[in-house]
Order: structure tokens, then sequence, then C-alpha cells
């Protein structure tokens, strides 16, 4: 099976787009930061992606009330 990966602009919602999450990409980047969300990777030098399994795993987390 393949890895299915999504990017920032795919993730968090701006004011011209809603995204997976009901956040800014400052937000995403922040929880990155604080360790609350996935770490993303580099496809290349100018493309950061994140697992979207490990995406879904963390909505489903706090789905369930938790919070790591």
């Amino acid at each position: 099976m393949a890895q299915r990966v999504i990017r920032v602009a795919d993730l968090a919602t701006t004011k011209d787009r809603a995204g997976l999450l009901p956040v800014s990409p400052a937000t995403v980047w922040r929880w990155v930061r604080e360790g609350k969300f996935p770490k993303p990777f580099k496809l290349g030098e100018s493309v950061t992606v994140w697992d979207a399994a490990a995406v879904e795993e963390f909505i489903a987390r706090r789905a369930e009330g938790g919070t790591r």
C-alpha cells in the first residue's frame, strides 16, 4: 500500500478555503513545535507533507477525548 500524504494547505483552514482542520496554518505549525501534532517530513526542498494516516490518528484520538 502506498503512503498517502497531505500538505498544510489541505490541513489548515484559511479565509478562502476550508481545510481538514478548523485551525490556521500557524496553529498547525505551533502544534508541531509543541509536540501536539505529528511531525511533517520533506519530499523535496520546498515540499513539506504529513503522513495522512498519522493525521487521521490524531483526529481520531481528539474525537475520543484524548489530548496526545
